[in-house]
């Protein structure tokens, strides 16, 4: 019954900028821990950000510290996830993902190229 559907990606320039949106529809989000993860070609899914309810704690991988930011906002239902000073190496298939115990929804991804 819960779906997630990302948005914002696109074909950007090193250094550039891009903010995707995640919106959830049949459940609220309030309860759930919010991830973003992304794929590469012939890469294994890796875990991006995290952020906990009510943004408690928030994570990030290594590779990505400082350059993005993910943040939630529940009245929405919407969870971010601002990326700045784009790399090659961030292009990727992103995606949503929603846990609250043994629940996990995922998105269908949103495609970020970074490429001159």
């Amino acid at each position: 019954q819960g779906q997630l559907v990302e948005s914002g990606g696109g074909l950007v320039q090193p250094g550039g900028s891009l903010r995707l949106s995640c919106v959830a529809s049949g459940f609220s989000i309030s309860n759930y821990v919010m991830r973003w993860y992304r794929q590469a070609p012939g890469k294994e899914r890796e875990l991006v950000a995290s952020i906990t309810t009510s943004g408690g704690t928030i994570s990030y991988g290594e590779s990505v510290k400082g350059r993005f930011t993910i943040s939630r906002d529940d009245a929405k239902n919407t969870v971010y996830l601002q990326m700045n000073s784009l790399k090659p190496e961030d292009t990727a298939v992103y995606y949503c993902n929603a846990q609250y115990t043994w629940i996990r929804y995922w998105g269908q991804g949103t495609q970020v190229t970074v490429s001159s």
